[in-house]
């Protein structure tokens, strides 16, 4: 981590710092040379200036310390706007970002010092969950973002050590009370990939395709290895039996059973309303390790609705929000339980689900959002995430079939149709006028009037409103 000093005067401003910019995809603070700045009279911090552009780079090579792996979560955002400054410092940001090690700040082990070690064997029978993401480690840095020079970035680490308040390493393979005396023999899971892998398996993903994205996870800090493989796969599995026997009836009664879980997850739950007369049940589940993910790849990117029903225990729907990461592979990260599809609970949850994500980084938006359900409402995604609504282009395809086959009774007329509306669709993304080929529809099929009253009432609204997005 460089703890020695290459140089030993303090600065007193930012301008006189040489930018850095390491080579390779990823880069460390082991990478950089760092300076002593001091911020104010009472503050003097370690400082480094890379390019804007590589800030990634370095949180990515933080992340993958092979002494201390982990993830950094954002802890609190500001931004500035350009010109709103009448004078401006060296050191003034247009955004600034602090970074805590995700094993902090909060400590839930014992005592709120050190995590004690299990020094015996588990019992199978009783396979007591292990508190893994929070030990008090107090890891953090900021970014800013110059308003003066917006091409760089300002690294100012607060501490630099994976230590608790009493100094003691608290994570990773060189804390000895982390996991107990085989802690060198078998794969480190930190609290991101635990969490990711619960998450996968309450989903109801394959264990196959949980155990692939797990092995993946854990062979970033251990390399490929056979035994590696293999402690991972009885890992994926025991985990998905403790969870698939565990019961979440805390109370003969459903609501009391509800309210109960609600208050011993707090930290997950991000909107939750009971069922009553005037009112629907609505229950919205959110990890911390889902928020962080939300805001690192849900901003200025794409977020995706996936509704399912009959996927859980009580066959519920499960309506679930996806973001996409740098591979384009989806993430959930959130959980919505509801049989209501109303404009004014939609809105009550979906604002609640924004709150959230703004109280860390008010900055934060989406570029677009992606509908599977066609009946969904639009209005509540407009008003809350004001960008443009997109189809799911399979989900509307496997709907239009759907409705041709019910609707229309010959084959050759059903083909026709279908390849008509693909038309139609095609012209969406093309400079054809879709209204053209949509009248032209009406008339070839005018005796297919079942067909084409369903479409004009349902279809017709909701591609107009779409367009006017486009437009």
């Amino acid at each position: 981590m460089g703890e020695v000093m290459e140089m030993t005067e303090v600065l007193q401003s930012v301008s006189d710092l040489p930018v850095q910019d390491p080579p390779g995809e990823e880069f460390s603070a082991a990478d950089l040379r760092w300076v002593k700045y001091a911020s104010s009279e009472h503050h003097c911090d370690d400082v480094a200036l890379i390019p804007y552009d590589r800030m990634e780079a370095f949180i990515s090579g933080e992340c993958n310390n092979p002494e201390y792996p982990t993830r950094f979560h954002i802890e609190r955002g500001r931004k500035r706007e350009r010109g709103t400054l009448k004078e401006v410092r060296s050191d003034d940001y247009l955004l600034y970002r602090m970074y805590w090690c995700s094993f902090g700040p909060e400590n839930y082990g014992e005592g709120g010092t050190i995590l004690p070690s299990r020094r015996y064997r588990l019992n199978t029978r009783n396979r007591a969950a292990r508190p893994q993401s929070m030990r008090g480690c107090t890891c953090h840095f900021a970014i800013k973002r110059l308003y003066a020079r917006p091409s760089l970035a300002l690294i100012i680490y607060h501490e630099r050590r994976h230590v608790n308040k009493s100094g003691f390493v608290c994570h990773g393979p060189l804390d000895r009370d982390a996991i107990g005396p085989g802690a060198r023999k078998v794969p480190y899971v930190g609290s991101e990939i635990q969490q990711q892998t619960m998450s996968l398996i309450y989903l109801g993903v394959p264990e196959e395709n949980i155990l692939q994205t797990h092995i993946e996870g854990i062979q970033r800090y251990c390399g490929s290895d056979a035994k590696v493989d293999n402690l991972a796969s009885q890992y994926v599995h025991k985990l998905g039996m403790i969870i698939k026997r565990s019961t979440h009836e805390l109370d003969l009664d459903d609501q009391a059973s509800i309210r109960m879980w609600v208050d011993r997850n707090k930290k997950s739950v991000f909107f939750h309303q009971d069922s009553t007369e005037t009112d629907a049940f609505v229950l919205g589940i959110q990890t911390e390790w889902q928020l962080q993910q939300m805001i690192r790849f849900g901003h200025q990117n794409i977020l995706a609705s996936h509704s399912s029903f009959g996927v859980s225990k009580l066959k519920y729907p499960l309506h679930t929000i996806l973001v996409f990461d740098s591979r384009q592979q989806a993430l959930p990260v959130a959980w919505i339980i509801t049989r209501s599809v109303t404009k004014h609970d939609t809105s009550r949850w979906m604002k609640a689900l924004t709150s959230r994500i703004h109280s860390v980084d008010s900055n934060w938006r989406i570029g677009g959002f992606i509908i599977d359900d066609p009946t969904s409402e639009l209005d509540p995604i407009r008003n809350v995430f004001s960008c443009p609504i997109l189809f799911s282009l399979w989900h509307i395809r496997r709907t239009w079939l759907k409705n041709i086959i019910k609707k229309c009774s010959n084959t050759e007329v059903q083909r026709e149709i279908f390849t008509q509306l693909g038309k139609i669709m095609y012209s969406i993304w093309s400079e054809k006028n879709p209204m053209d080929i949509l009248e032209q529809l009406f008339q070839d099929f005018v005796d297919q009037t079942t067909f084409i009253q369903y479409f004009k009432s349902f279809w017709v609204p909701k591609l107009g409103k779409n367009l006017r997005d486009v437009d």
